[in-house]
């Protein structure tokens, strides 16, 4: 198991305080699994994620596919940075104010450049599901 990886095991059950990435410290998930190419965090729908209408806004859904599936990336424990080319989000239910949400990633396909992945954005039983993003991602030469 690469470091990364391990890391990210370590971090099952916990908050995002330790995350490298600014955007997901403010999202503020719990881990809730991580293994090479698929991970899966529970979020809090707080008032700063709504839109006008009450419910968790379009924007801040994408912000979590693509951040989950960048923290998705990591876990293969690669040198370099891989950037995303596209995302695409489909939304199908929504969420509001101190719900919990839970987003689940997979990578469909890792090529030697691009890779292909997805996120589904869940309720808290995950009886709905409230979004699912497509993302394709490029290698870059930009080393961790």
């Amino acid at each position: 198991m690469n470091k990364v990886l391990a890391f990210l095991k370590e971090q099952v059950g916990k908050d995002a305080y330790a995350s490298p990435s600014p955007l997901m410290r403010w999202l503020n998930p719990v881990m809730l699994s991580a293994e090479e190419g698929s991970l899966s965090f529970e979020y809090t729908v707080r008032p700063e994620m709504m839109n006008p209408a009450g419910t968790l806004h379009g924007g801040i859904t994408a912000a979590i596919v693509d951040d989950a599936i960048g923290a998705t990336m990591f876990s293969f424990g690669e040198p370099v940075f891989y950037t995303t080319i596209n995302n695409v989000i489909d939304y199908f239910a929504p969420a509001r104010e101190n719900d919990k949400v839970i987003a689940v990633t997979s990578i469909l396909k890792k090529g030697k450049q691009i890779v292909n992945a997805q996120c589904e954005v869940w309720n808290a039983d995950k009886s709905r599901m409230l979004a699912k993003g497509y993302t394709n991602l490029m290698k870059t030469e930009i080393r961790k």
